[in-house]
This record gives C-alpha cells, sequence and structure tokens, in this order.
C-alpha cells in the first residue's frame, strides 16, 4: 500500500449539547464575575437537567443560586441585578413555566432598554427547555420561538447542535440586550462532532446570522432547534431521488437572517419552513410573508429596470428610423403610431 503523505485527521470530539451549553456557561463564569446563574434546582441539584452539573461547586452560593418555585419572583430579581449592572442567567425549569414571568420578561426587560431612551441597558439571559418533549402533556409542549420573536427589545436565538449551544448561550451572556435562549429538552443528551474552533473559550456564534447546513439547488428547507435534525434526514432521503435540498438552520428566530434564506430561496425558487410550533403566526409564516415581499420589491424594481431600457431602447430606434427615412416620416399621409399616440414613429410597426 502507497504511502500517503501529508497531515493526519484526528477524529472530532463529540460533546453532547447539555456539556456545550454548561461549558459555555462555565467559560463566561470565570471570563467575568458580573455574571450569575439562579433558578430552580440549579445549584445543589446541578439542575434539573443537569445543564449546571458542577457549576455550584465551583463558584458557590453567591454565583449559582437555587430558588424557590416562583418565577415572577426570581426573573423579577435577574432583571433588576441586570438593571444594576450585572448579568444574570435566569433558567426556567421549561419555557412553559415562563408565562408566570412574562411580564418580567417582556414589560421589566424587552421595553426598559428604549423606554429609557438607551440609557438603561438590561443585559440578562432568560434560557431553559422549550417546544414539545416526550410525554409531558400539551401545558408542558409548547414552543415559544414565536411568542417571544413577536417582541420587540428582546433577541430570540434557538440552538440545534452543540456548537450552536455553546456558541449562542456565550454571544447571549456577553450581549447588552434580553435574550431569549430557547433549547430542547430532548437534545440535550444528544452528542454532535464539537470542531476545534468550538473548544476555544473565544468561540462564539454572531445573534442574527444562519447557518447553511447543507447545500442544494432543487428547494430551500428552513428551520430550528431539534427539527433541522429531521430536515437534514428528510434531504439525504430526497436526494437519493435526485432532489437536493438546501438546509438552512436559523439559529435566530430574532433578529431573523432573512438575507440568506432570500438569497437561498432566489436560487432554488421554492420554499418549505419546519418548526415545532403552531402554524397560525408562526415563525414559518413569518418567513413566507417577507420571502413573498422580498420578492415582491425585487420584481418591481426588475420590471422599472425593464420599462427604462425599453423606453431608452424605443427612443434609440426612433432617432435611427428618421435618420433613414426623414422623408416617409414627414410624409401627410404618415397614420399615428398604434402603440404609443402621439409618437413619431411609423404606423407599420410597434415601438
Amino acid at each position: 500500500m502507497a504511502a500517503v503523505s501529508g497531515l493526519v485527521r484526528r477524529p472530532l470530539r463529540e460533546v453532547t449539547v447539555r456539556d456545550a451549553i454548561n461549558q459555555g456557561m462555565d467559560e463566561e463564569l470565570e471570563r467575568d464575575e458580573k455574571v450569575f446563574l439562579l433558578g430552580e434546582e440549579v445549584a445543589q441539584y446541578d439542575g434539573a437537567y443537569k445543564v449546571s452539573r458542577g457549576l455550584w461547586k465551583k463558584y458557590g452560593d453567591k454565583r449559582i443560586i437555587d430558588t424557590p418555585i416562583s418565577e415572577m419572583g426570581f426573573a423579577g430579581i435577574a432583571v433588576g441585578a441586570a438593571m444594576a449592572g450585572l448579568r444574570p442567567i435566569c433558567e426556567f425549569m421549561t419555557f412553559n413555566f415562563s408565562m408566570q414571568a412574562i411580564d418580567q420578561v417582556i414589560n421589566s426587560a424587552a421595553k426598559t432598554y428604549y423606554m429609557s431612551g438607551g440609557l438603561q441597558p438590561v443585559p440578562i439571559v432568560f434560557r431553559g427547555p422549550n417546544g414539545a418533549s416526550a410525554g409531558v402533556a400539551a401545558q408542558h409542549s409548547q414552543c415559544f420561538a414565536a411568542w417571544y420573536g413577536h417582541c420587540p427589545g428582546l433577541k430570540v436565538v434557538s440552538p440545534w447542535n452543540s456548537e450552536d449551544a455553546k456558541g449562542l448561550i456565550k454571544s447571549a451572556i456577553r450581549d447588552n440586550n434580553p435574550v431569549v435562549v430557547l433549547e430542547n429538552e430532548l437534545m440535550y443528551g444528544v452528542p454532535f462532532e464539537f470542531p476545534p474552533e468550538a473548544q476555544s473559550k473565544d468561540f462564539l456564534i454572531p445573534i442574527g446570522k444562519a447557518k447553511i447546513e447543507r447545500q442544494g439547488t432543487h428547494i430551500t428547507v428552513v428551520s430550528h432547534s431539534r427539527p433541522v435534525g429531521h430536515c437534514l434526514e428528510a434531504a439525504a432521503v430526497l436526494s437519493k431521488e435526485g432532489v437536493e435540498c438546501e438546509v438552512i438552520n436559523m439559529r435566530t428566530i430574532r433578529p431573523m437572517d432573512m438575507e440568506t434564506i432570500e438569497a437561498s430561496v432566489m436560487k432554488t425558487n421554492h420554499l418549505v419552513t419546519v418548526e415545532g410550533g403552531w402554524p397560525q403566526f408562526g415563525v414559518g409564516a413569518e418567513i413566507c410573508a417577507r420571502i413573498m415581499e422580498g420578492i415582491s420589491k425585487k420584481l418591481v424594481l426588475e420590471y422599472s429596470q425593464a420599462v427604462v431600457n425599453i423606453m431608452y431602447l424605443n427612443t434609440y430606434r426612433i432617432k435611427r428610423l428618421k435618420a433613414r427615412s426623414g422623408k416617409y416620416f414627414k410624409s401627410k399621409s404618415r397614420k399615428s403610431c398604434v402603440q404609443f399616440p402621439g409618437c413619431s414613429c411609423c404606423s407599420c410597426h410597434w415601438c
């Protein structure tokens, strides 16, 4: 067997989504002493889903804080701490329970920066599992992407894999705006390949930028959170039938990266949106509306340019015809133009 020269490619390390979030919070807690975590069972119990495992032992009671079962209470404490200059991470055991604290999230956190004229930032992260899980009934199965994505003043991110989870939680903690991080309970224990750059303490994923997970030419498939994996599986099946799907992982719900989505749709001319939320007024509905608005604007611009080009061409043709057959145009028997009344061309053609 012939020897192959060059660098040996090492297998990528696998990290679960749970450990990626834990790693991201750990690095930010170490980097900035203003960062702290609070929520139900996040300290001594290591979190309901073990996302905060080991952090209480490392940072102690002052920075990893167990709270009573009162979402409005500890969310309000977290918002007040953010206004005072700290950077709290407020964990909801499930985002379904954030409905108990939605006044704090929307009226206190999201609106304060605007209502203070930009004088009072609220650097806070609201995070926890979102969407449907296994056997938890309707009250614990809602997706809040459209709920919080609707509200000005909030940034909303929705990670899918381990790389997303670490990069987005770190960016959320460093952001001066309130950020809602919608995780997925069923994804916590799923391992993903973790690229070397994601293992760096300086690794960040910019909020507001989507990622093309799979290149394609026939159809654009846009999704976020757990359904991204389903879309990639479907794309693999369709590829065997000759249909190449371009799969876009949104990563961020608000602000939405429409540039990436629109560019893909302009290439494929087809769009499918996939999400875990309800269809009416959902994330997919917003994407479809914006695509139609964007394409309509492009068509108007293209049509306007086409009209300008036609007018320029007609003017040029008229001048040439006048130069070649000036006597004909001066004839009294000349008929009016069949297309444009008052035009100086002859009636035997369309100008």
